[in-house]
């Protein structure tokens, strides 16, 4: 089945070029000018990608991210200015699984779009590994990769149950934020040690009652983060 990107921009050049480019590869590819058209496209459709730019028209992409994320867990890609660390850091606060910097080489696109599909359907290959995993009123549902707490559902980015998942089956180790920057983004991945930190947070205030003493996902000071079963 094709994969279904949606690409949003005001630039229709660019636009029209990564349309091309990602057809090319057998995708189906919708498009979106302001940040209005993108919310609507994306409340209809569950879209396997998410290309969505910073500066856009009627609502920002942040705006559009924050809202997205309020109905769906799509994984989206923002499209930040060239060496503008806030907007990336931003991005990733709003909700975003990744970025890109503009300008960007469109095979660098491509090759961050397949990765974040292939990322966010992946399994766990341990046969082992229970597919639902219960910690105190926490239940964790590795097949659906979907979360609970006491009974109600957190909405994890993809990238959220990604570590989340990868700690929870690995109980009292401690992971780097470099090797957890690699593990789950990849080694390719051009962002920094921010983007781990950014989102254990984020994974804290949807999973713990109180985030600045967790019971779930704690700190290794100088080193990295681990879980606590």
């Amino acid at each position: 089945m094709a994969k279904k990107v949606l690409v949003v921009d005001d630039e229709k050049l660019i636009v029209k070029g990564i349309r091309f480019s990602l057809e090319q590869d057998g995708m189906e590819v919708d498009c979106a000018y302001d940040g209005e058209e993108a919310l609507a496209a994306a409340r209809r459709t569950e879209y396997d990608v998410v290309l969505l730019d910073v500066m856009l028209p009627k609502l920002t992409g942040f705006e559009v991210c924050q809202q997205i994320r309020e109905f769906s867990n799509m994984p989206i890609i923002m499209l930040t200015a060239k060496g503008d660390d806030m907007d990336k850091i931003l991005g990733l606060e709003y909700g975003a699984d990744d970025y890109i910097t503009k300008p960007f080489n469109i095979l660098e696109v491509k090759a961050r779009i397949k990765a974040i599909i292939r990322r966010s359907g992946k399994k766990l290959p341990e046969e082992k590994h229970s597919k639902v995993i219960t910690f105190g009123d926490m239940k964790v549902d590795c097949e659906s990769r979907r979360v609970f707490i006491a009974g109600k559902e957190a909405n994890l980015t993809a990238k959220e149950f990604d570590l989340l998942e990868l700690l929870i089956h690995n109980p009292n180790k401690v992971y780097s934020r470099e090797n957890l920057l690699n593990i789950v983004w990849g080694y390719d991945y051009p962002g920094d040690v921010r983007t781990v930190d950014v989102h254990i947070r984020r994974l804290r205030e949807k999973i713990e009652n109180n985030p600045s003493e967790p019971k779930y996902i704690h700190t290794k000071w100088g080193v990295g983060y681990f879980f606590q079963n």
